[in-house]
């Protein structure tokens, strides 16, 4: 769904699964910066957005989700995820409970799997699902912001900004009054620095929650029975997750980023040396300058030296090994 403020100035268009909205406006280190000072807003209005209504619809969810849901107070944000029944990472919800209706965010094209997946789960339970993302953008604003919201629109409050669930016909107004405009480029740099794990990006299709730092935010240790919870318990209780989530500093003296996917290796062994990890985000600080997330093995040492494909990377622990 193409936004209709990629016609503001300067709109230069994501591409790949964020296709539809702005990468940048053509200032990527000013659009961090206003975020950065609480300025601003971003346009995510490609993300998905589903809504549960229904008297059953938090002790529903309670049932299939990783987080405890079942007595959301209103207006609290929390993130979930649904597993696989061998507890792999399917979804990712990012939600919020406004006293009749549970709204939620979620990666760019995934809302269609997640309502079937729901409605196939509904039995006799008093809910509704609905799909929308054809009338319902989602828009950003930073921690810090003073921005008003318009009356009647959800809002999703976290320590790291505020969603807001706004009318995709008020889009384009409500962007004339609160810019300036940040691009999503400025969005992830932001989200790398916070050490937050993204769908599609940080996992792939054999990830478990602890490899990202997931258990506690998004997953709940303390509740009942849902899909992929034996994996969970198992690992948490008598085991490590193969793999653990860091944060790179990468040498800022390459030209090129190193792309998702970019195999990660030991410096001492080389560029031909044993594949230990890979690249799953990559971005340009306006402070930090380049850094990236990736998946490396649990075992390998906190202080061993990295390399991205050729370039050099210094680890920061994210997840404990």
């Amino acid at each position: 769904m193409k936004s209709p403020l990629l016609s503001l100035p300067g709109a230069v268009p994501a591409e790949g699964v964020d296709e539809g909205v702005a990468a940048h406006y053509g200032d990527l280190f000013r659009e961090q910066r206003a975020l950065a000072d609480g300025t601003g807003f971003v346009d995510l209005s490609h993300r998905g957005v589903i809504t549960v209504s229904g008297e059953d619809r938090l002790s529903w969810l309670h049932l299939l989700l990783t987080q405890h849901v079942s007595e959301l107070p209103a207006g609290e944000a929390t993130e979930a995820l649904v597993l696989s029944a061998h507890g792999h990472i399917e979804h990712a919800l990012y939600l919020v409970d406004d006293g009749t209706t549970v709204w939620a965010h979620v990666e760019p094209g995934t809302q269609d799997a997640l309502v079937a997946y729901l409605e196939s789960m509904k039995f006799f339970y008093r809910v509704e699902v609905a799909d929308r993302t054809g009338d319902i953008a989602v828009v950003h604003l930073p921690a810090g912001s003073i921005a008003d919201v318009p009356d009647g629109v959800v809002v999703r409050e976290t320590a790291y900004g505020r969603d807001l669930f706004l009318p995709r016909a008020d889009l384009e107004s409500y962007a004339a009054t609160h810019g300036p405009a940040a691009g999503l480029l400025a969005y992830e740099a932001l989200r790398v620095e916070h050490h937050r794990p993204r769908l599609g990006f940080e996992t792939d299709h054999r990830t478990i929650p602890h490899e990202l730092g997931w258990i506690g935010t998004a997953v709940h240790l303390q509740k009942g029975c849902y899909r992929g919870q034996e994996t969970v318990a198992r690992v948490q209780n008598l085991g490590k997750p193969p793999r653990r989530l860091v944060f790179l500093h990468l040498d800022g003296s390459e030209v090129h980023l190193p792309a998702p996917g970019t195999e990660i290796r030991l410096a001492d062994e080389g560029p031909d040396g044993r594949r230990i990890g890979f690249v799953t985000t990559s971005a340009r600080h306006h402070e930090l300058g380049p850094v990236a997330l990736a998946l490396v093995k649990r075992n390998i040492p906190v202080d061993a030296r990295l390399l991205a494909g050729e370039t050099a990377a210094a680890q920061e622990v994210v997840v404990e090994p």
